[in-house]
C-alpha cells in the first residue's frame, strides 16, 4: 500500500507533483509487486483476484445481485414448466378450472420479471462503480509511481507512453472487470439449471450441459490468438500517443519551419498502423464471439432432438422438455458471459502488464526520516568523493567522479564548464532528483538520502533550465497550492518574491493582478517573464539553498544581478530590527555577468572540479576556464555586432561580458535604473 507522506487522502493533482517533487510519496508496509507470474490462466486468476480483493464490497453486491439475476431466470424456466404442464396445456384441452387460473399463472411471472428487472439494475450500477474505483486506484498507482522514479526513469521513457501507460493501458486492464460480476454471479445459474436438468432427465442434461467443455475449447484456441494481437495494438496506442505529442510540444518548430506534412504523414503511418492492429484484434474477436454463441443454439437444437426420442418412449413429458430447452437457453447467457470475461481477459492481462512495469520499475528513491532543521541561515553543502555513472555501450560510464565540494552558508558560488561537463547532473544531486553512485551529499552533515522528502522540498529550491508555467492563476503558479491550503503562502509573500525576481511590475500590468490566468505553459509570457516567475516560485518558500541551472538565460543580465543582489539585501536588518539570512546560492553560469556576481567560481571540466576561486584567479591560473571565458567573450562580441546591423531595441543595452572577462569591475546594480520586463535572447 502507498500512502501520501502527510497522512493526507491519497489523491494526486498537478500541484502536488510540483510542489514536492518525486518524494511526495512515501510507500509504507510491505511492498507486494505488481507484476502477474505463471501462465496465462493463473496469470488470468491473478488479475481478477486483485480486482476484486481491491472493492470487495462493492463486487459483493455486484456478485449478490448477479446471482439474484441468475436464480429467477432459472425460476422463469420453472414456472414456465408448471404453468405449461397445469395451466396451458389443461385449458387448451378445455379445463375451465385451468382457465380461471391464467391470472395466477401471470401474477407470477410478473413477480420473477419484476426481480429480474431488479437484480439486473444493481448489478450494472454496482459493476460500473467497481470498475471506476479500479480505474482510479491504478492510474493513481502509477502516478506515485511517476512521481518516485528519479529524472533519469524518465528521461528514458518518452512522454506519450507514460501518457498511454496512465489511460490506454489502465482501461485495457479494467476492461475484463465490466462483464465479471454478471460472469460470476450466474455461476448460480449454471448450477442451478445444471441441478433441474439433472432432476428432470440425466439424457437431457448430458446433452444440454456438452456444450461446455466446447466452450472452453473455443476460448483456449482465442488466447492463443488474442494475445499477441492485443500487444501490439496497445503498443501502437503508446507511439500514436507519442508522436501526437511530440507534434504538438513543437507546434512553434513545425510551424516555422514548414513541416507540418511530414509531421502529418509521421502521424498517419502510425496511426495507419494502429488501425492494422485493431482491425486484427476484430478479426479474432470477430471469429470467436459467433462461435460462443452459437454454442448454446446448437445445445438446444441437440435438446429437442433428444427430447423428442424421449417424449415419444414416454420417459419425459412435453413440458419437461420444454423447461429443459428453456433451461438451456437461459443457459447460453451464463456461456456468453464467460466469453465476454474471456474475450476481455487477453486484452487485460497485456494493459496491466504494462502497468506493472512501471509500478515494479527499478529506481525509485528510497525515502529518509531524519528531521533537517529549520534554521534561518544558509545551509552548508558538502558533496565527499561523489561519483555518477550513467549508461553506456561498453557498460556504465563515470559522468561524474571524485567531486569534493564544500559551500560555505549564504555563499553564491557560480558552476561553470563546457556542455556535457555534467554540470546539470550535479546540481540535481542537491535537489535529490538522483542519488550519487558514490560517495555522499549532505547538507548541515545530515545525508540527503536519510532527509524527510518535506524538509528537503521545504529548504532546497531548484530552478531548472526550462520555465514551466502551468495554465492557472499567477497566484497559484507561485504557491503552488491549493485553494483553502493553511500552509499556503499569503499574498504579501507572493508579492515579496515578485518583487525578489523582478517580476511584480509585469504582474500589476496583467488584468487581475495575481488572480490573472496564464495560457497553457504561460503563453502570454515572454520567455524571461516565465524564468523569473519560477524564480519567484523558488524565493517564496524562502529556501535555505536555492540552486539556479542556468536559470537566467532568457533574464536581462541587469535584472539578473538585481536578483541575486535582492537576495542579499533581503537578509539585511530591516527598520524593525529582524533581519533574514541569504540562502546559499549554487548556480549554473553561461554568462560571465552572471559569473561575476558570484562569490567563488567552480570549473568543472571532464567531470571534475578542475580549479575553484574567484573569476579573477581562475583567469590567471586556469587555461581552461581561460579559454572557456574566451568563447563566452567571442558570443559576446557577435551578439553586440548582430544588434549593430540590425539597430537594436530603444531599451538594448550594450552586453557586459566583455569588460568581465577582462576583469573588469561591474558597478553596483543598485545604482543602475530597474528593469521592468525580462527579454529573450
Amino acid at each position: 500500500m502507498v500512502t501520501c507522506k502527510d497522512g493526507t487522502p491519497p489523491d494526486v493533482t498537478w500541484k502536488d507533483c510540483a510542489r514536492v517533487g518525486s518524494n511526495r510519496f512515501n510507500p509504507s508496509g510491505p511492498q507486494r509487486r505488481a507484476e502477474l507470474t505463471g501462465g496465462a490462466v493463473r496469470r488470468s486468476l491473478q488479475l481478477i483476484a486483485r480486482g476484486i480483493a481491491s472493492q470487495p464490497r462493492t463486487y459483493v453486491f455486484a456478485i449478490l445481485t448477479s446471482a439474484v439475476f441468475g436464480a429467477a431466470m432459472v425460476g422463469v424456466s420453472e414456472a414456465l414448466g408448471m404453468v405449461t404442464d397445469r395451466v396451458v396445456v389443461p385449458a387448451l384441452e378445455g379445463d375451465a378450472d385451468a382457465r380461471e387460473e391464467v391470472w395466477l399463472a401471470g401474477l407470477v411471472l410478473l413477480g420473477v420479471a419484476l426481480t429480474l428487472a431488479t437484480a439486473v439494475a444493481g448489478r450494472r450500477i454496482f459493476a460500473g462503480m467497481g470498475v471506476s474505483d479500479i480505474q482510479a486506484d491504478h492510474r493513481r498507482a502509477v502516478t506515485r509511481q511517476y512521481l518516485r522514479l528519479p529524472m533519469s526513469w524518465h528521461r528514458a521513457h518518452p512522454t506519450g507512453q507514460l501518457l498511454s501507460n496512465a489511460s490506454s493501458d489502465v482501461e485495457a486492464a479494467t476492461g475484463v472487470f465490466n462483464p465479471l460480476p454478471f460472469a460470476l454471479g450466474v455461476v448460480v445459474m449454471i448450477g442451478v439449471a445444471a441441478v433441474a436438468l439433472l432432476s428432470t432427465d440425466v439424457w437431457l442434461a448430458l446433452t444440454a450441459l456438452g456444450v461446455l467443455p466446447l466452450a472452453v475449447l473455443a476460448n483456449v484456441v482465442f488466447q492463443r490468438r488474442m494475445s499477441p494481437a492485443a500487444t501490439r495494438a496497445q503498443q501502437m496506442r503508446a507511439e500514436v500517443s507519442d508522436v501526437a505529442h511530440e507534434s504538438f510540444e513543437a507546434a512553434l518548430l513545425v510551424k516555422s519551419l514548414g513541416t507540418e506534412d511530414r509531421e502529418e504523414r509521421r502521424f498517419a503511418e502510425r496511426a495507419d498502423t494502429l488501425r492494422r492492429a485493431n482491425v486484427r484484434v476484430g478479426q479474432v474477436r470477430a471469429v470467436f464471439d459467433p462461435v460462443i454463441e452459437l454454442l448454446p443454439s446448437l445445445g438446444t437444437l441437440l435438446v429437442l432432438l433428444v427430447g423428442t426420442y424421449r417424449v415419444a418412449a414416454g420417459q419425459v413429458g412435453t413440458g419437461d422438455v420444454v423447461s429443459a430447452a428453456y433451461l438451456l437457453t437461459i443457459m447460453a447467457v451464463p456461456v456468453r458471459a464467460f466469453g465476454w470475461v474471456l474475450g476481455e481477459l487477453p486484452r487485460g492481462l497485456v494493459g496491466y502488464d504494462r502497468i506493472a512495469r512501471v509500478l515494479d520499475a527499478p529506481g525509485a528513491l528510497a525515502v529518509g526520516a531524519t528531521p533537517l532543521p529549520a534554521t534561518p541561515a544558509g545551509a552548508r553543502v558538502r558533496l565527499d568523493g561523489v561519483g555518477v555513472l550513467v549508461p553506456g555501450e561498453d557498460g556504465p560510464q563515470p559522468l561524474l567522479h571524485d567531486i569534493d565540494l564544500d559551500l560555505a552558508p549564504g555563499r553564491t558560488v557560480a558552476l561553470v564548464g563546457v556542455t556535457g561537463s555534467g554540470k546539470t547532473t550535479l546540481v540535481s544531486l542537491l535537489a535529490r532528483l538522483r542519488d550519487p553512485d558514490e560517495g555522499t551529499v549532505s547538507i548541515d552533515r545530515v545525508d540527503l538520502r536519510d532527509v524527510r522528502p518535506a524538509d528537503l522540498a521545504a529548504q532546497v529550491a531548484l530552478v531548472p533550465q526550462h520555465a514551466f508555467v502551468f495554465e492557472d492563476s499567477v497566484r497559484s503558479n507561485v504557491t503552488l497550492a491549493d485553494d483553502g491550503d493553511p500552509d499556503a503562502p499569503d499574498d504579501e509573500a507572493v508579492w515579496a518574491a515578485l518583487r525578489l525576481a523582478r517580476v511584480d511590475g509585469v504582474v500589476r500590468a496583467l488584468p487581475g493582478g495575481l488572480d490573472a490566468p496564464l495560457g497553457e505553459r504561460g503563453a502570454n509570457l515572454s520567455g524571461g517573464q516565465r524564468q523569473r516567475l519560477v524564480i519567484a516560485r523558488a524565493l517564496v518558500r524562502r529556501p535555505r539553498l536555492l540552486v539556479l541551472d542556468d536559470a537566467t538565460s532568457a533574464v536581462d543580465p541587469r535584472v539578473e544581478q538585481q536578483i541575486l543582489t535582492g537576495l542579499r539585501r533581503s537578509a539585511d536588518p530591516g527598520q524593525d530590527g529582524t533581519s533574514g539570512a541569504a540562502p546559499t546560492v549554487l548556480m549554473v553560469a553561461y554568462r560571465m555577468s552572471s559569473v561575476l556576481l558570484a562569490d567563488e567560481v567552480v570549473h568543472l571540466e571532464d567531470g571534475r572540479i578542475a580549479d575553484r576561486g574567484t573569476h579573477a584567479e581562475l583567469l590567471e591560473r586556469d587555461p581552461g576556464y581561460r579559454e572557456l571565458a574566451t568563447a563566452y567573450l567571442h558570443e559576446s562580441e557577435r551578439r553586440s555586432s548582430l544588434r549593430e546591423r540590425t539597430g537594436g531595441e530603444p531599451d538594448d543595452e550594450p552586453d557586459d561580458d566583455a569588460l568581465l572577462l577582462a576583469g573588469g569591475t561591474e558597478p553596483d546594480p543598485a545604482d543602475r535604473p530597474t528593469t521592468s520586463g525580462g527579454r529573450t535572447r
